[in-house]
């Protein structure tokens, strides 16, 4: 029972050794409103399905930290974002500008979309060409007949 309640302590210890540090906060509230604003327009580029205010990623945390840095040195949120733009490309931004090079991004999920339909439509009509058509024999059109034809006596 000993070396039980031992092992579970140590368990228990052990997520204590493997916690992080929490992430740095400016002591300003309206620098840091403003660095989470901009934040939710930036792209994780790690996750890259997430904003930089949502992740947890280190690069995520280490891009707030920038934005904050920037802002405190002055930048607006104009700036940074082209800061952004020129280091990481138009990825970065979590709502690209429609333009040639961002073109695959906005166009890209639908003519995904249409291929994958007309596909579909495709294989459905290479399935209904090449049913092979059978006639039914006599006595299979005899008897759908009496079936036809009986009096419903079930039900």
């Amino acid at each position: 029972m000993g070396k039980l309640l031992t092992l579970l302590l140590g368990l228990i210890l052990a997520g204590a050794v493997l916690a992080k540090e929490a992430p740095t906060v400016a002591a300003d509230p309206v620098l840091e409103k403003r660095v989470m604003a901009l934040a939710v327009e930036l792209r994780c580029l790690v996750c890259q399905n997430q904003t930089i205010a949502d992740s947890h990623a280190d690069l995520a945390v280490d891009l707030k930290n920038q934005i904050r840095e920037k802002m405190k040195g002055g930048m607006n949120e104009a700036q940074i974002i082209d800061y952004m733009v020129a280091r990481y490309g138009d990825f970065v931004l979590y709502r690209p500008p429609v333009k040639a090079t961002t073109l695959p991004l906005w166009i890209g999920p639908f003519a995904l979309l249409l291929a994958a339909l007309g596909g579909l439509f495709y294989y459905i009509a290479q399935r209904r060409r090449s049913a092979p058509v059978q006639d039914l024999t006599d006595a299979e059109q005899a008897r759908v007949r009496s079936l036809l034809d009986a009096p419903e006596e079930r039900s």
